[in-house]
């Protein structure tokens, strides 16, 4: 009898261990968690302006928990708008996450490390871009370092990625620490780089930022979205920062 009580007492004791080490593990898992934070409340823009201007542009809306630009105009193209939404808050190192989608032929982008001031006029001039773009039916782009995913007029993203149609859900990530960049695109990895590498610098001299001296000059900034001209919708929108 005695070495029953002693062996139940044993069992009582592992299974007791045992779950405070599972207890320690979900804890730690919501502190993981926790580490990210919505950019989006589902219901207003706090947190949110449009570059630029003091007040928000009209071309974005909040539609049923999703942010939409040029909500309900389908496959029309209204012209190219300097209203980007942008973030209050800036960021250096990070992990950032969103969904969109994207009418018919239609172009966007996320911009990150955005600086805004009056002489800058655009977005564009100092954050480097993740293209939103409908591949298939696109108007505006063709090469293949413009098509989705890619870092805009610099790298061309892995031609293994798999964007969904025009008006479906996509999941975006875009991961910056310390110059080393990731675009992920739908659960797969589609992308890396060395911001400032010799690669990089080639690049840059060769393109369209050539004569730039404010693009990707800024280690840290705000996130922007694109105002094309063509309606794009986006939520689930997070960042986690990198210490």
């Amino acid at each position: 009898m005695k070495l029953k009580a002693i062996y139940f007492l044993l069992s009582a004791l592992v299974l007791a261990s045992c779950g405070g080490e599972k207890k320690a593990a979900t804890t730690e898992a919501k502190e993981e968690t926790s580490e990210w934070v919505n950019l989006f409340d589902g219901e207003t823009f706090n947190g949110w302006k449009t570059y630029g201007s003091d007040t928000m542009s009209d071309a974005w809306t909040i539609q049923d928990g999703v942010i939409a630009c040029n909500y309900g105009i389908g496959e029309e193209n209204v012209g190219f708008k300097s209203g980007s939404l942008m973030t209050t808050s800036n960021y250096g190192n990070f992990e950032f996450e969103l969904e969109y989608r994207i009418a018919k032929g239609g172009n966007s982008g996320i911009f990150y490390h955005v600086v805004e001031k009056p002489e800058y006029g655009y977005d564009f001039v100092t954050g480097p871009e993740y293209q939103v773009l409908d591949d298939e039916f696109s108007r505006s782009e063709s090469e293949p370092y413009k098509m989705v995913a890619s870092n805009y007029a610099m790298q061309a993203p892995s031609d293994a990625k798999q964007p969904n149609p025009f008006m479906e859900w996509n999941k975006v990530k875009i991961v910056y620490n310390n110059g080393h960049v990731e675009h992920w695109f739908n659960g797969m990895k589609v992308l890396e780089f060395e911001e400032g590498s010799p690669d990089w610098l080639a690049k840059k001299a060769a393109g369209k930022w050539a004569d730039s001296e404010t693009y990707a000059a800024y280690k840290e900034g705000a996130f922007s979205l694109q105002n094309h001209g063509d309606e794009v919708h986006f939520r689930n929108i997070r960042v986690k920062e990198l210490k």
